[in-house]
C-alpha cells in the first residue's frame, strides 16, 4: 500500500508540473490585459486633457463688426511681420553684408582699444615695434649673405 500512496503523490506532482506552463501562460495573459486596460485609461485621460485645452484655447466669436475689423487688422499686421522675417532669412546677400559689418565693427573696436593702450603706455608698444624692426633687418642681412 505504501507504493500506492507514493504513486499517488507522484501523479499529483506530475499534475502540478503539467499545470505550471498553463498557469504561467494565464498569469502572463492577465498581466497583458491589465497593461492594456491601463494604457486605454491613459489614452482616454490624454484625450480628455487635449479636449479641455482645445476648448480653453478657442477664442469667443466676436459679434461686433468693429471688433472683427480690429482682429483682422491685427492678423494682417502679424502676417506682414512674419513675411518680413521670412524674407530676411532668405536674403543671403543681406545676411552676408550684416556679418561683414559686424566683423568690421569688432576689428575697429580692437584697433581703437590697441591705439588707446599705446597712447596710455607707449613704452611696451615701442619695444615691440623696435623688436620687429630689428628682426626685419636681421632677416634682410641673412638673406644677402646667401
Amino acid at each position: 500500500m505504501s507504493s500506492d500512496a507514493s504513486k499517488e503523490k507522484t501523479d499529483t506532482q506530475d499534475a502540478d508540473t503539467k499545470d505550471t506552463p498553463t498557469k504561467a501562460k494565464g498569469r502572463k495573459e492577465k498581466e497583458l490585459n491589465e497593461q492594456a486596460a491601463e494604457h486605454k485609461a491613459e489614452e482616454k485621460q490624454a484625450e480628455q486633457e487635449a479636449e479641455a485645452i482645445e476648448q480653453s484655447n478657442k477664442p469667443e466669436e466676436p459679434t461686433d463688426p468693429d471688433q472683427l475689423r480690429g482682429e483682422i487688422a491685427d492678423a494682417r499686421e502679424e502676417l506682414g511681420n512674419t513675411v518680413e522675417a521670412l524674407a530676411a532669412k532668405t536674403d543671403v546677400k543681406a545676411q552676408a553684408k550684416e556679418k561683414v559689418d559686424e566683423q568690421k565693427a569688432r576689428a575697429q573696436s580692437k584697433i581703437d582699444e590697441a591705439t588707446k593702450q599705446v597712447k596710455e603706455k607707449p613704452a611696451p608698444a615701442a619695444g615691440v615695434a623696435g623688436g620687429v624692426v630689428v628682426l626685419l633687418i636681421l632677416i634682410l642681412v641673412l638673406r644677402r649673405r646667401r
